[in-house]
């Protein structure tokens, strides 16, 4: 099995297929690097290298119980692409995904990075303040959490209707399977129940704005108009005004897991992208 070994002693599982251009894909909340199954076959048949971890707790990854800090996350980030001694690679986040890309740029730079996707991102920010007037209140993430604690299952199973946009009267999104859908949930309750609560509190709580800026190569945001999780014009929309000649492309029904429900735009357009 690849694994890495970080600094602190905790083992990270990797997928690494094929011998091309390397595209890193960094995993959304609560989801293993195997959320990036349909992403990862179609750009590997594309002559792409595709490489996906497993965040700590997550997956087959160590379960440290500690070490879901931002910086700590952005560094586990770091070692993955200097232990593996990548260059000229595209980053590709998902919802969290995308809060470690921001802050891994901020913290390392962009030597080793030619381009990035930030697709259904919780970045800038999701909790409401004064320069973010828009985003919940601090009280709805800790009712999340008091939910994950009483019955995790339930939570995240009531939850996979909103996240995948099922059910929406936009005309966007096709069902998906109930298999499909099952699969994903299973994928998350994989995960560990602390690791879970700690990288929500992270993906609720921080503030990524200052960030921003320091994502000085090329960048493409990909975000569904009708994200309920992260809502288009509190996320996608700010994320890109956030990133000085950034792309902005909206996916008319798409919700939150368009990974999923979008896969075959999202696999075209990440391939252009990467290509162009």
């Amino acid at each position: 099995m690849p694994y890495l070994q970080t600094n602190d002693s905790t083992q990270l599982y990797y997928r690494d297929w094929g011998t091309g251009t390397p595209v890193l894909f960094i995993s959304a909340w609560a989801f293993s690097g195997a959320m990036w199954e349909y992403q990862m076959l179609n750009l590997n048949e594309h002559g792409l290298r595709c490489i996906a971890f497993d965040r700590r707790g997550h997956g087959r990854s160590d379960d440290p119980g500690r070490g879901y800090e931002i910086d700590r996350l952005a560094d586990d980030l770091a070692e993955m692409i200097e232990q593996l001694d990548l260059r000229d690679l595209t980053l590709v986040g998902n919802s969290l995904g995308c809060g470690e890309v921001v802050h891994y740029l901020a913290r390392h730079g962009t030597s080793r990075i030619a381009r990035v996707v930030l697709m259904s991102g919780v970045t800038p920010g999701m909790i409401r303040s004064a320069e973010n007037p828009q985003g919940f209140p601090k009280e709805a993430s800790e009712f999340a959490i008091a939910r994950m604690q009483q019955d995790r299952p339930l939570y995240m199973t009531d939850g996979a209707i909103k996240y995948f946009g099922l059910g929406s009267t936009w005309p966007g999104p096709p069902l998906l399977s109930s298999e499909m859908v099952q699969w994903a949930v299973r994928l998350i309750l994989e995960c560990s129940p602390k690791a879970t609560i700690e990288c929500f509190r992270a993906s609720a709580q921080i503030n990524f704005l200052p960030d921003l800026p320091a994502c000085t190569v090329p960048t493409l945001v990909l975000h569904g108009e009708n994200d309920q999780v992260a809502p288009l014009d509190l996320s996608g929309r700010r994320t890109a005004r956030g990133i000085p000649g950034s792309k902005l492309k909206t996916y008319p029904g798409g919700g939150h897991g368009m990974f999923l429900t979008h896969k075959d735009r999202i696999n075209e357009d990440l391939l252009t992208f990467i290509q162009d």
